[in-house]
């Protein structure tokens, strides 16, 4: 039966400088960017109004409908096509006032009337509905989203101290932190609008990355039962060419699916997906280059139960023959320990 890298032997572990670097590099200028330049948020979360509108011309596009949204001083609307080729959902909001409160939904419907009067014709649209959003809620809102994600960090925590045991849940924390960030600076450099969309886009990234760094963790927490001898280094380095051919078909097929969603899908799905095919960049790349890294490390400064015999931090892909004859030479012949050999990944 063909497996994709059947015998795989890579020393990721040696890049894991390399991969600190590469994460800087990425996160550091986007928080800079962040600081200059605060976030894009939609009116979801800002305040504003929502209008459904139904064309009765078949002609009539997105493009006509910015621009006639444009001409009557509404910039920035978001346009979203839904069911009928016909019909439009419609985010817009005025500026402030004076007072720095926002201007009423009903204010802001009739700008959308009189631009689009102008723009495309009283007859050649109707109104469906529309709803005001208020700024307070969308103030709500932002407080929720973000609690909602750092509350993850404290489950994900404690179920890890509970399945495996704390040293795996700081390295998992640490390294979903990191996807958290390295997707925030992404967000910034796409100048995409954060919305509900986005931020489930978020804690979908969170959930995905946290299953792949359970998984190699769980090889690790394996193969440092079995090969207790050998060196910690080797050990983690193993678990990870192990789990490869799982971790390339899954995140190969996933990735497949919204790289589609973000070239053919709309503008509503468009964001989702171009932040989950970040998401499942990053996320590999952290549970390999960050999470298995942070736990060696914790392993070896301070040691649990089934890494006291891997304790030590040396030469790089050492297995499998250095691995075997460290083990050979620590046990009697009639019990020599086998060398670690990669089982298929689960």
């Amino acid at each position: 039966m063909f497996r994709l890298f059947a015998n795989a032997r890579y020393d990721f572990i040696k890049w894991r400088k390399w991969a600190y670097g590469l994460s800087a590099l990425l996160i550091v200028p986007g928080f800079v960017w962040l600081l200059i330049s605060p976030p894009n948020y939609s009116i979801e979360f800002t305040g504003g109004t929502q209008v459904q509108i139904a064309t009765l011309d078949h002609a009539i596009g997105a493009a006509q409908i910015r621009a006639a949204l444009d001409a009557g001083g509404l910039h920035g609307a978001e346009i979203s096509s839904y069911g009928a080729d016909t019909a439009f959902m419609i985010r817009a909001r005025l500026g402030e006032t004076n007072s720095g409160t926002q201007q009423a939904s009903d204010s802001t419907m009739r700008a959308v009337r009189s631009s689009f009067d102008r723009g495309l014709g009283p007859t050649k649209y109707k109104v469906m509905k529309y709803e005001g959003i208020d700024g307070k809620v969308g103030k709500e809102l932002q407080g929720k989203a973000f609690l909602a994600i750092f509350f993850s960090f404290f489950v994900t925590l404690a179920y890890l101290a509970i399945r495996f045991e704390w040293r795996f849940g700081t390295a998992a924390v640490l390294a979903t932190a990191h996807d958290i960030l390295t997707t925030i600076a992404f967000i910034k450099y796409m100048n995409l609008e954060i919305s509900l969309v986005v931020v489930g886009a978020v804690l979908t990234m969170v959930g995905y990355s946290l299953n792949d760094t359970i998984i190699i963790f769980d090889r690790v927490r394996e193969n440092l039962r079995k090969f207790r001898r050998q060196n910690l280094y080797d050990v983690v380095n193993l678990s990870i060419n192990e789990t490869l051919p799982r971790s390339i078909l899954t995140h190969g097929t996933t990735f497949a699916t919204t790289a589609a969603l973000a070239i053919l899908g709309g503008e509503v799905i468009r964001p989702f997906a171009l932040v989950m095919a970040f998401a499942i960049f990053t996320g590999t790349f952290s549970s390999i280059y960050i999470a298995a890294p942070i736990l060696m490390y914790i392993e070896k400064r301070w040691p649990g139960e089934d890494a006291r015999g891997a304790r030590i931090l040396t030469s790089p892909m050492a297995m499998p023959a250095a691995g075997a004859a460290a083990a050979s030479a620590t046990q009697p012949k009639a019990a020599k320990a086998a060398p670690p050999t990669p089982s298929p990944a689960r």
